[in-house]
């Protein structure tokens, strides 16, 4: 082995804000990328539905892709392959077989071909490269998870994303304890573990203990029984399945994510009904409120969810009352905490029951292993160095803690950023350069990417307003003909009317040009821009967003 090699560990997203997990493994010639996933907007990205990876220096690199390994089939793992893969060169993709179902059928989705091929977890290795790996079983909150072994040529790599141990998990398919400990006996360079658990105590409860919960209160429910959760949170699904079987309950998915989670899960048998006990939304009204059990999509208090609709009395198939409970199964991802709230309080408005987290914790447990469960990792894998990941940065700051307890020095502790290369060698780590990543956003109506700057004068708009000045200029003269049309929004009526009288004045007073031909349109928008922009600030105390027109006559 040549003693020069080393390996950098690039995240391009996973750090600091928990979704778009992506990161790379790179040699001196060739790139191997881990997850690709994206994040969901806040409100203050106004008109924007999704954050995406920025694989600008993807794009840009000379180095080879060797190819891309999947860790598990949730959003902020796999759900901007659609988005990112078709502006790379092409290359291999490998996942578990949920996780590589769930992202084909993105791709199908995007009406592009089938790229995720699908690994065994008791098969062979995987050899992309120079880069060897091992997929090993793990268990999280969506069936197939998978940590990564990843070997290099400087070292041995655990990319343990998203875990916990979970010994009686509904699926029977607990975390490969053996296949950890057989893989780390090789050696491990870094830990790069997940981290969003490390500020909680103990273990993190079974899956096991709700089915029991959701029973109880479906049985206690006179009216329709509903649940939302992660459409793909199979084993959630089941056990909700499982306790409308018991109750006599119909079953009836509703939402087209949950519908296509379902559909996949049942085509690899992680699903079974039996004839007639699902029903569609069409039909609900066919049965008695008491006899059905809804599986609505919606539990992030997505804006143009079902559930939303519902909430909001926009469903036609779909009424909520007094009788009826509502249970959320599902943690809030970080940013999503007031569109939830949100919902909740319109769901409450109709006098449904309400079940969540803050009132009982019955109901869902997290797919991620808390402080005992991060330590048990460390002691099962003896790593030289531990990388925490997916995490935000008070609980990356939480994982160091737990990692000093384990007898980890702080030189052998990494916390890094996004665009923040670690370089490894053979027996060392140092930080090298940090790579310029901008965000990426996905237009809600149109589904392209959004700039920057078309998110700042949303902003504005919504915060100031809009001023559009039209002015007419003949060409000949440069001279303003007739009066200029002004449309002014966000202003109360009033200061409008005067804003409309005003600024017109404003404008044939100021709007100084030699009486000449006009060869530059470009100055005449701006010295209309500058002159509005000056009036509006002075006189009214806004900044809106303003838009110059200059019509030719």
């Amino acid at each position: 082995m040549n003693n020069n090699q080393q390996v950098k560990f690039i995240p391009i997203g996973g750090l600091g804000d928990v979704t778009r997990n992506m990161y790379l493994y790179e040699t001196e010639s060739e790139i191997l990328i881990v997850d690709c996933g994206f994040g969901f907007a806040d409100e203050t990205m106004l008109g924007v539905d999704l954050m995406l990876p920025d694989v600008s220096y993807l794009i840009q690199t000379q180095k080879k892709i060797v190819g891309m390994v999947l860790s598990h089939g949730h959003e902020d793992h796999i759900g901007a392959l659609p988005f990112v893969v078709p502006q790379l060169p092409s290359f291999p993709i490998f996942g578990s077989p949920l996780t590589a179902a769930f992202a084909n059928e993105k791709f199908i989705e995007f009406r592009l071909p089938n790229r995720v091929k699908t690994v065994a977890f008791d098969g062979g290795d995987i050899q992309l490269g120079s880069f060897k790996i091992s997929f090993i079983r793990v268990t999280h909150s969506i069936p197939d998870a998978s940590n990564l072994f990843i070997r290099t040529p400087v070292g041995n790599f655990l990319h343990a994303s998203d875990f916990k141990f979970d010994l009686t998990p509904f699926d029977k398919k607990p975390t490969d304890l053996a296949k950890i400990v057989r893989c780390a006996s090789e050696g491990v360079l870094c830990l790069m573990s997940d981290s969003l658990g490390a500020e909680r105590k103990g273990f993190t409860p079974s899956e096991q203990a709700l089915e029991e919960s959701i029973e109880l209160e479906m049985r206690k429910c006179e009216g329709k029984f509903i649940l939302t959760t992660y459409s793909s949170n199979i084993s959630r699904l089941n056990q909700a399945v499982i306790a409308a079987k018991k109750s006599g309950r119909k079953v009836c998915f509703v939402g087209r994510s949950l519908i296509k989670s379902k559909d996949i899960a049942e085509q690899l048998g992680y699903m079974n009904f039996s004839k007639g006990f699902v029903i569609a939304v069409d039909q609900i009204r066919n049965f008695k409120d008491r006899d059905l059990c809804l599986i609505i999509a919606g539990s992030q208090g997505q804006e143009n969810s079902s559930l939303s609709r519902v909430a909001h009395d926009e469903y036609r198939e779909i009424k909520l009352n007094s009788k009826d409970v509502v249970v959320f199964s599902a943690d809030p991802i970080p940013g999503n905490e007031i569109s939830i709230n949100a919902m909740i309080d319109a769901i409450s408005r109709t006098g449904a029951k309400v079940v969540y987290s803050e009132v009982s914790d019955r109901f869902h447990v997290s797919g991620h292993g808390a402080s005992r469960e991060l330590l048990l990792m460390m002691a099962l894998t003896s790593p030289r160095n531990v990388l925490p990941i997916g995490g935000t940065y008070r609980q990356m700051v939480a994982y160091k803690n737990l990692a000093k307890q384990h007898g980890l020095s702080d030189q052998n502790i990494i916390l890094t950023d996004d665009g923040l290369e670690t370089i490894f060698t053979k027996d060392r780590w140092t930080f090298g350069k940090k790579i310029s990543l901008k965000n990426v956003y996905v237009d809600e109506i149109s589904g392209e990417e959004v700039e920057q700057f078309v998110l700042r004068d949303r902003q504005k708009i919504a915060e100031q307003g809009v001023v559009i000045v039209m002015v007419e200029v003949d060409t000949q003269t440069g001279q303003i003909v007739d009066q200029p049309n002004i449309i002014a929004r966000g202003f109360p009526t009033d200061e409008a009317k005067m804003l409309n009288k005003n600024l017109i004045q404003e404008l044939k007073s100021n709007f100084q040009v030699k009486n000449a031909p006009v060869k530059d349109w470009i100055r005449f928008r701006k010295i209309v821009g500058d002159i509005s922009e000056r009036f509006i600030s002075k006189n009214f105390k806004k900044n809106p967003l303003i838009l110059p027109i200059v019509i030719e006559v």
